[in-house]
């Protein structure tokens, strides 16, 4: 038996998250009984229907994508713009592993594997996320001592951070600053620039996990091999 939120994750049909929010809305059945029970379990034998429709397993696909910008890293998008996953030609319902913003670029994987995605993107597992800014003036030594040790924004205190300056540019007064977190939190690297008075006019996402862009261009992607799925599954053990 299986939480029912899991199983849906795992189908392909959603992220966890998502799942958790159709049960919690009324809109999944369990052998034709409505269930909203976060809690609630199932078995291989149990049939589950989500607006009605019945669900089944999909085959596993993982996608490594270098998000260009102007693109939004959801499934869906109600303004009608451009989104990661019209970027890879599937007929599965693949979805983003976290978010990366519309105007920041970098490494992104896409999967339907809901389990894969929630260890990935748990707080927990300190997956590590490096990215590349572009940053309005000269950050120094206190800024960065404060980066390391984590800023207040949006209420909470983020978690340590590794920092290392690039480059310096007096003359046009920016600075190219690598920086290396664990959370995912909404517009997270730009915020803590701002703590500490740094605007951030350019932002890509290096590397994820041991992922880096590699060849690709912006916009290009390719599938994971099975040996680096199985490395992804071996970091959690």
């Amino acid at each position: 038996m299986e939480r029912l939120q899991k199983v849906i994750a795992n189908s392909g049909y959603c992220s966890r998250r998502e799942a958790e929010k159709l049960i919690v809305s009324g809109r999944v059945s369990v052998n034709n009984k409505v269930v909203t029970e976060l809690g609630a379990k199932v078995s291989d034998n149990d049939e589950i229907l989500i607006d009605g429709v019945k669900l089944y397993k999909e085959q596993k696909e993982y996608y490594l994508l270098y998000k260009p910008r102007g693109v939004v890293s959801t499934s869906h998008d109600d303004k009608g713009r451009k989104t990661v996953v019209d970027l890879i030609n599937t007929n599965a319902r693949i979805y983003p592993v976290g978010r990366l913003d519309y105007d920041t670029t970098g490494v992104l994987l896409l999967t339907n594997d809901g389990e894969l995605s929630n260890l990935l993107t748990h707080p927990k597992n300190n997956v590590d996320k490096i990215y590349i800014a572009k940053i309005k003036g000269i950050l120094d030594v206190g800024s960065i001592k404060k980066l390391e040790n984590g800023v207040i924004i949006d209420g909470y205190k983020t978690s340590k951070a590794r920092v290392k300056v690039r480059r310096i540019d007096k003359k046009n007064n920016t600075s190219i600053v690598q920086i290396t977190i664990h959370e995912g939190k909404n517009h997270q690297v730009k915020k803590m620039f701002e703590a500490v008075g740094h605007e951030v006019l350019k932002l890509k996402r290096e590397v994820f996990a041991f992922f880096t862009t590699g060849n690709l261009n912006a916009g290009e992607y390719r599938r994971l091999t099975i040996k680096e799925v199985k490395q992804l599954y071996g970091m959690f053990k």
